[in-house]
C-alpha cells in the first residue's frame, strides 16, 4: 500500500510517498482502510523531529477515518465493515496515518455515526476531543466567563470558540490576518484581535474593564506565553496546549505571584483520553455537541495523500484556516 514517511527530520521535502508492506492485525488489533486522514500541527513537529518518531523511516500523522477490514484475536470492540475514526495522541501510540490504511487498537476506535460523514470525521477527533478536555476538565468554562482563544480560526480554534460560546462565555480570539478574522467573528467569537497587534493585553483589558480573562488557551508556545499572562485577570488561568511557534523558555514561577497569583498548566491529550472509557465518553461528548448543531466542523483544505508535503507547506506558512485532511 502507499504511504507518506520520512527518513530524515526536516522540511516538507523529507515526506516520501512510497509503498509500505500491508500490516496484518496481531491480537487486539483492527486494520483501518483510510478513507480521509486529518493534519495537524504535531505532523510538523514529528516531521521536523521536534517530537521524536520511535524510528526512522516512519509514517506520520496520528488521525483518520475510515472502514475496518479485519481484526485480529479477540476483538470486540468493533467489526468489519464499521466506519470508524481515531486519534492516536501522545507517545503510547505512534504516529502512522498518512498511509492508505493502519493496524490500530481496536479499543481505541470510535464508531462514525451515520450523519457525519468520513471527511469530517477524520478532522473532527483530534480537534473535538481536545476542546472537549480543554474546556470540561482543564478549564471549566461557563456562562459569564470571558476567554482569550490563541489561533482562533485554526482546526482547534474554531471548535474550541464554537463551544465555549455555546456554554455562554464571551470568547476573545486571536488571529493572523483579517480573513481569518471574518472566520473566527463567524463561529463563535465576539471580539476579533490580529497577532500582529503591538498591544494584545492592553486591548484584552479595554474589553474587560480593566480586569482581564479568566483563562487563556494558547496552542502557539513560546511567542504568545507572555501575552498570554499578561491577559490574565487575578487567579486566571493559562491552558498551553501546544507549541507551534516552539517551546516556552523556563520561567520563574513567582512572577505568577506578581501577576495576580495566576495558575499555568501544559495540557496533553494524552493525560485525559487515557483509556477505553475516558475515549468513549469523551467523544460521545464531541459528537453529541456536532449532532446538535452548535459546532460545526469546517474542512476547508484538502489534499491528495501524495501531496502531503504541499498540506505542510501551507500549515507552516499559516495559508490554512480551519481543518485539513489527506485523501488516499
Amino acid at each position: 500500500m502507499k504511504a507518506i514517511r520520512v527518513h530524515a527530520y526536516g522540511g516538507s521535502d523529507q515526506l516520501r510517498y512510497e509503498d509500505v508492506e500491508k500490516p496484518v492485525p496481531g491480537p487486539g488489533d483492527a486494520f483501518v482502510r483510510h478513507t480521509a486522514i486529518g493534519v495537524n500541527f504535531a505532523d510538523l513537529h514529528n516531521r521536523e523531529g521536534r517530537y521524536p518518531l520511535p524510528s526512522l523511516p516512519h509514517i506520520l500523522g496520528g488521525e483518520a477515518a475510515g472502514v475496518v477490514e479485519a481484526v485480529g484475536p479477540g476483538v470486540t470492540e468493533v467489526k468489519i465493515g464499521d466506519r470508524v475514526a481515531y486519534a492516536a495522541g501522545g507517545p503510547k501510540f505512534a504516529p502512522g496515518s498518512y498511509a492508505e490504511g493502519r493496524v490500530f487498537p481496536a479499543e481505541r476506535l470510535i464508531r462514525i455515526p451515520d450523519e457525519i460523514d468520513d471527511v469530517s470525521a477524520a478532522a473532527l477527533f483530534t480537534k473535538g476531543l481536545t476542546a472537549q478536555y480543554l474546556i470540561k476538565s482543564v478549564y471549566p468554562v461557563k456562562a459569564g466567563d470571558v476567554v482569550l482563544l490563541h489561533a482562533a480560526a485554526g482546526g482547534v480554534g474554531l471548535f474550541l470558540a464554537q463551544w465555549a460560546s455555546h456554554l455562554g462565555a464571551r470568547v476573545i480570539g486571536v488571529v493572523s490576518s483579517p480573513e481569518k478574522a471574518e472566520l473566527a467573528r463567524a463561529n463563535g467569537c465576539r471580539h476579533v484581535l490580529l497577532s500582529s497587534d503591538p498591544d494584545i493585553p492592553g486591548r484584552v483589558r479595554g474589553l474587560t474593564a480593566g480586569e482581564g480573562v479568566a483563562a487563556v488557551f494558547d496552542s502557539v508556545g513560546k511567542d504568545t506565553f507572555e501575552t498570554s499572562l499578561d491577559c490574565l485577570r487575578p487567579h486566571g488561568m493559562m491552558v498551553s496546549f501546544g507549541s507551534a511557534s516552539g517551546r516556552v523558555p523556563p520561567f520563574d514561577i513567582f512572577r505568577l505571584n506578581a501577576k495576580g497569583s495566576l495558575s499555568v498548566t501544559s495540557a496533553a491529550f494524552a493525560w485525559f483520553v487515557r483509556n477505553r472509557e475516558e475515549l468513549l465518553a469523551r467523544s460521545a461528548d464531541v459528537i453529541d455537541i456536532v449532532l446538535k448543531g452548535a459546532v460545526t466542523i469546517h474542512v476547508n483544505q484538502r489534499f491528495a495523500l501524495k501531496d502531503a508535503a504541499k498540506a505542510h507547506d501551507a500549515l507552516e506558512s499559516r495559508r490554512t484556516a480551519g481543518s485539513t485532511v489527506l485523501i488516499p
